[in-house]
């Protein structure tokens, strides 16, 4: 008798939107850590929502958080407001709750952890700023924060 393989655990999918890249990580299958995925491009919005939607598909996704950049007083400037149509096309593309997160200096403590990747420009910093993001809503979850 065939018995198929258990499904795997939900996981949690960060992004942290750019102008150019979209950062990425993803919860280990038991919630408890944040892994930098490489980086989508992000100037053609319909190709990264293709492949933010095959990620979810493919790594069983049940929710995903989205960085949203206010500024140091809590105001919703204009990179805000980029960001939160973005988020309105994710919640159409996607059969999933999407949510937003602070991620206030995330970007700048991703830089002052890896210095030498924040000289590259190929999507590293911004997927360590979505996997301290997620990391944070992982430890708050847990009562751990």
């Amino acid at each position: 008798m065939n018995v198929p393989p258990p499904a795997a655990p939900p996981r949690i999918l960060a992004l942290d939107p750019g102008e150019a890249r979209i950062g990425v990580a993803l919860s280990d299958e038991l919630g408890m850590l944040a892994h930098p995925r490489p980086a989508i491009p992000g100037r053609d919005r319909h190709a990264a929502l293709r492949a933010i939607a095959a990620i979810v598909a493919a790594e069983n996704v049940r929710e995903v958080i989205v960085g949203l950049p206010l500024s140091l007083s809590g105001e919703r400037g204009p990179q805000a407001r980029a960001v939160e149509a973005f988020i309105a096309d994710l919640r159409r593309a996607l059969p999933i709750p999407v949510r937003t997160a602070d991620e206030r200096l995330t970007t700048a403590q991703a830089m002052r952890q890896a210095p030498s990747a924040a000289r590259r420009r190929d999507g590293t910093i911004d997927s360590l700023a979505a996997a301290l993001l997620l990391q944070a809503e992982l430890d708050a979850r847990r009562g751990a924060a």
